[in-house]
């Protein structure tokens, strides 16, 4: 895997986080919070996916690494949904 890779994976899982976010409708954090949600959606939607025997749907090819578009935005979403009803709300 280059840089190059690397970077573009970067921003594929951000904007998938980023949407996942929005889904749930609760926004914690910037950029890297983003990133971060991309990643363990990937892992959360995959998982869910291979448990209920889901095909892996929209996948994209970066080097030599594949990554879940859609089961990464719905694992954010699932998890940020976790997260929002785990914590309090400012007043």
């Amino acid at each position: 895997m280059t840089i190059l890779d690397l970077i573009v994976l970067l921003l594929i899982a951000g904007l998938c986080g980023a949407l996942g976010q929005a889904i749930s409708g609760f926004s914690r954090g910037g950029c890297f919070v983003s990133i971060a949600l991309g990643f363990v959606g990937a892992v959360l939607g995959m998982w869910l996916a291979r448990k209920l025997g889901l095909p892996e749907l929209f996948p994209i090819q970066i080097g030599t690494t594949t990554f879940p578009i859609v089961w990464s935005i719905i694992g954010a979403a699932l998890f940020v949904a976790i997260i929002s009803l785990l914590t309090r709300r400012r007043v």
